[in-house]
């Protein structure tokens, strides 16, 4: 594996963190809660070796950006989805623990209050990175 497989590795772990958070949805609106806290877990750990490749691949690229080769209003769309996408993975960070300590800690009822806030906002995230990833490396590749 070199440097530039890392862009490709993080979108994979992005697809599979969203099928997880949408798998754990489903399995707590069916009222399966073992299953939907297994999936809620694995994209946690998911997401954790995410922004561990992520901040290395950063490293090893010392901070270079991959250019966005789009125009008009591609490019627009983009970056648009480019910021919303950075802000809301910083806010995600913290939403998530505390929502998880709620339900590690027995608090249901917060931790449903916190989910309503954090699930879609997470599922966005994780959605928005796997677009990142194509529309940055395959779909408007400066190098392809």
């Amino acid at each position: 594996m070199s440097v530039s497989d890392l862009p490709a590795l993080n979108a994979g772990l992005n697809a599979i963190s969203t099928l997880l958070l949408a798998a754990g949805f489903i399995f707590i609106k069916t009222e399966r809660k073992i299953a939907h806290r297994s999936c809620m877990l694995g994209a946690f750990s998911v997401s954790c070796v995410f922004l561990i490749t992520y901040v290395l691949h950063k490293i090893l690229v010392q901070g270079v950006h991959t250019p966005f080769g789009g125009e008009g209003l591609w490019r627009t769309f983009y970056y648009s989805m480019l910021i919303s996408h950075i802000i809301l993975a910083i806010v995600i960070v913290p939403l998530i623990l505390v929502t998880m300590t709620h339900a590690i800690k027995g608090r249901f009822e917060k931790h449903r209050a916190w989910a309503r806030w954090t699930f879609p906002l997470w599922f966005y995230v994780s959605v928005t990175g796997v677009l990142v990833y194509f529309m940055l490396y395959q779909w408007f590749s400066k190098t392809a």
